[in-house]
């Protein structure tokens, strides 16, 4: 008890700086969906990459594997400082909701008439355009401590 006692950044005796303490450092509800959707789709998009660098034409294979692979990149950085409910997941969160919106047109732009088509269309719809609205949104959003002092 004494150890604790020297090493804490508290005062003795100040519950409320201790529970407003662990209620700064754990992220609400509101960022722990949020970091766990874009996480889980930064994940979901690595065996992604092994498939398009193994099924397409190499010239082609090299910018959908690196256009798929900044995605995967900003959506995992966003999600996990989402998590950690670290402010710095704006940039993240903006430069995926970017890249998602240029992926969808991309698809959509040269994908073939038929099933081909109706596949993007379905991509963009369900999953991607969704997900970039959602960073969109979490890049607009105020930082926390903005929003408390206002």
């Amino acid at each position: 008890m004494t150890l604790i006692a020297f090493n804490s950044p508290f005062e003795s005796g100040s519950y409320s700086a201790v529970r407003d303490a662990r209620d700064t450092a754990r992220p609400g509800r509101s960022r722990r969906l949020p970091g766990r959707i874009l996480t889980g789709a930064g994940l979901a998009l690595l065996p992604w990459l092994g498939y398009l660098a193994g099924t397409l034409p190499p010239a082609e294979a090299a910018a959908w594997v690196a256009l798929d692979a900044l995605e995967a990149a900003a959506l995992l950085t966003a999600g996990t400082r989402l998590l950690r409910a670290d402010p710095r997941h704006r940039a993240p969160a903006l430069a995926a909701a970017v890249l998602l919106v240029a992926d969808a047109c991309l698809d959509l732009a040269t994908a073939a008439p038929g099933v081909e088509r109706i596949t993007a269309l379905a991509m963009a719809i369900g999953a991607e355009l969704p997900l970039a609205a959602l960073c969109a949104y979490l890049a607009s959003r105020p930082a926390r401590a903005a929003r408390d002092r206002a």
